[in-house]
C-alpha cells in the first residue's frame, strides 16, 4: 500500500490531501479567515448553566457561545487532578454563572451550534497524548501485538521515572508509537512538559476570557498525526511550510525514511492526481461505482444516509450475485466517501436487500474491515432486516460539503424548486383572492421568465377560463431578477 501526502498552502487557506495507490482519501482544508479550534484550550467564563439539558453555556472568545455538558466537567482536587466519581452531580452544583474555567474544544462549532467543550485537557506529541489532569497510563487499541504494547508501556514508565515525571500526569500512547525507541518516548516526554508549564504558566495569569493554548498549523498537524511508514512521500508547494515540515520531522521523527519534496511545479500541485475534480465530485449526491451502480449520499442536520442502487449493473450470473457484488464494491467506496467528505455523527446505510445471510456477513465484514482505515472512531451495528446499517463515526469538525458549501438562496437548502405548474396555480389563487378584494379592471403578474411562458403556452386556457370568471385582464410582466418560485401579483 503506497500513500503519499500533498500539501498545498496559499494566501487564503491551507488544503492537504492523503493519497493511497493513486486515490484521494482524506482531504482536510483550514482557511485562515476561519481557523478550526479543535484541541485548543482556553480559559472561558460560564455564561448561562441550563439544569434542564445537564450542560452550559460557556464565553471562550469566539462568536458563539460554546456548550458543555456535566458529563464533560469534573472536579479538580487540592493537587489539580481529576476526581474520579461514579455519580455525576448535577451541573449546576459543578457550574456557576460567572465562574472561570479551563476548557479545551473537543468539536468547532458546526452549523447554529456552538463549539463542544470538555474540562478533560489533552496535549499530543507524535507518539504520546499527555493529560494534565489524570493519573491514568493509557494505549491505543489500535495497537494490537501484546508484546508491543507491553514494550511501550514498560519504555513509559521508565521515560517518566527518568524524568521524575510519575504522577505529574496521565499519558496515552499513541498508534503512531507502534516501533518507537526508548529516546523517542523520552523526547515527546520532555517536549510535552516543557509544553504544559507554558500552558500552566498563562492559566495563571489573571486576564480574564482568553485563549492559553494554540493547536500547530494543519500542515505541521497532518504530519504528526497521519505519517506512518506506509507514507512514502509528502510534497509541499510553500518553501516556508516546506522547511517547518522538514525541521518538525528531524526533531520529532528523525529515523523516518519519508521523502519531503519541496514542489515547484508548473501544475497545480492538486492538479497531480485530480484532486480538484475529486473534492467536486464529494460535494455531489450521486457517487457512481465502478461495476455501474450508484450510492446516492444525502447529508441533513440529524443524520446522513446512503442509498445503494444497481443502477445499470446486470452482473454475470443471478440476480442475488449481482446485488452481492453491487453491495461489497459498495462497501469500500462508503468507507472512502465518509473520509473524504468527512462526514459524521449518525450515518444510515441502505444495502440492496440480499437473501442470502452469508452474503448479508460478507459485506459486512467488507464493510468493518474497510472502516479500519478511518481516524475517525467508527462504531457499526449488523445488517438489519430492513437491510440497513446503522453507524456513528466521530465528528470534530465540519464535513467537507459544510465546509466549501452554502444553502441555495433559492431553493432555501431543500435540493428542490416548486414546479413551474405550482407557481402557476398560486399565482391563479392569489388572482381570484385580489379580484374578490378590488374593483380595478386590469390585474399585473410580475414573474420569473419560465413561469409567464407556462401561462401563456400550456396553462392558457386555464388563464382565458378565470379571466372569464373575474372580468378582469390579466397582463404579465416578466422579472429577471426573480427566481422560479418568486411572483407578484398588484393592482394595474
Amino acid at each position: 500500500m503506497s500513500e503519499e501526502i500533498l500539501i498545498n498552502v496559499t494566501l487564503m487557506e491551507t488544503r492537504v490531501a492523503l493519497i493511497e495507490n493513486g486515490l484521494l482519501q482524506e482531504v482536510f482544508i483550514e482557511r485562515h479567515n476561519k481557523t478550526g479550534h479543535v484541541g485548543d484550550v482556553f480559559i472561558g467564563q460560564v455564561v448561562r448553566v441550563m439544569p434542564g439539558m445537564e450542560a452550559a453555556f460557556v464565553d471562550i472568545g469566539l462568536e458563539k457561545a460554546a456548550f458543555i455538558h456535566a458529563s464533560d466537567v469534573t472536579e479538580i482536587d487540592a493537587d489539580g487532578f481529576e476526581l474520579r466519581d461514579d455519580q455525576h452531580k448535577p451541573v449546576q452544583e459543578l457550574l456557576r454563572e460567572g465562574q472561570l474555567i479551563v476548557v479545551q474544544v473537543a468539536k468547532d462549532a458546526i452549523s447554529t451550534k456552538g463549539a463542544r467543550l470538555t474540562t478533560h485537557l489533552t496535549l499530543p506529541s507524535r507518539n504520546l497524548v499527555y493529560l494534565p489532569r489524570s493519573k491514568h497510563l493509557g494505549i491505543s487499541q489500535r495497537l494490537e501485538s501484546e508484546e508491543e504494547r507491553e514494550r511501550l508501556m514498560g519504555l513509559l514508565r521508565e521515560g517518566l521515572e527518568q524524568e521524575a515525571w510519575e504522577n505529574r500526569g496521565g499519558f496515552i500512547i499513541r498508534t503512531a508509537a507502534e516501533g518507537a525507541t526508548a529516546d523517542e518516548l523520552l523526547e515527546d516526554i520532555r517536549f510535552l512538559r516543557r509544553l504544559w508549564n507554558k500552558v500552566e504558566q498563562r492559566i495563571a495569569r489573571n486576564e480574564g476570557v482568553r485563549n492559553v493554548y494554540r493547536e500547530v498549523p494543519l500542515y505541521i498537524r497532518t504530519v504528526r498525526d497521519l505519517i506512518t511508514p506506509s507514507v512514502e512521500k509528502i510534497r509541499i508547494d510553500n518553501s516556508e511550510s516546506f522547511q517547518e515540515i522538514t525541521q518538525f520531522l528531524e526533531d520529532f521523527i528523525p529515523e523516518l525514511n519519508t521523502s519531503v519534496e519541496s514542489y515547484a511545479g508548473d501544475r497545480p500541485i492538486f492538479d497531480l492526481y485530480g484532486l480538484e475534480d475529486e473534492i467536486d465530485k464529494a460535494l455531489g449526491r450521486q457517487v457512481k461505482l465502478k461495476s455501474g451502480g450508484d450510492l446516492i449520499i444525502d447529508q441533513t442536520e440529524a443524520m446522513t444516509t446512503i442509498d445503494v442502487n444497481t443502477g445499470g449493473y446486470l452482473g454475470s450470473r443471478n440476480h442475488g450475485e449481482t446485488i452481492f457484488k453491487t453491495n461489497l464494491e459498495a462497501a469500500t467506496s462508503i468507507a472512502r466517501q465518509l473520509r473524504v467528505r468527512n462526514l459524521g455523527g449518525i450515518i444510515i446505510v441502505d444495502f440492496i436487500d440480499m437473501q442470502d445471510l452469508e452474503h448479508q456477513r460478507q459485506v459486512q465484514r467488507a464493510f468493518t474491515k474497510a472502516l479500519e482505515k478511518d481516524h475517525a472512531r467508527t462504531t457499526i451495528t449488523g445488517i438489519s432486516q430492513l437491510g440497513l446499517i446503522e453507524m456513528t463515526r466521530k465528528r470534530t469538525r465540519e464535513s467537507l460539503g459544510q465546509m466549501l458549501n452554502s444553502a441555495c438562496p433559492v431553493c432555501g437548502g431543500r435540493g428542490t424548486l416548486k414546479s413551474t405548474e405550482t407557481i402557476c396555480y398560486e399565482i391563479f389563487r392569489e388572482i381570484l383572492s385580489i379580484a374578490r378584494a378590488y374593483e380595478n379592471d386590469v390585474i399585473l403578474v410580475m414573474a420569473a421568465q419560465l413561469v409567464v411562458d407556462r401561462l401563456l403556452d400550456e396553462e392558457s386556457d386555464t388563464l382565458a377560463e378565470l379571466e372569464e370568471l373575474v372580468g378582469k385582464t390579466v397582463k404579465f410582466e416578466v422579472e429577471p431578477m426573480y427566481t422560479q418560485e418568486q411572483f407578484d401579483v398588484v393592482l394595474y
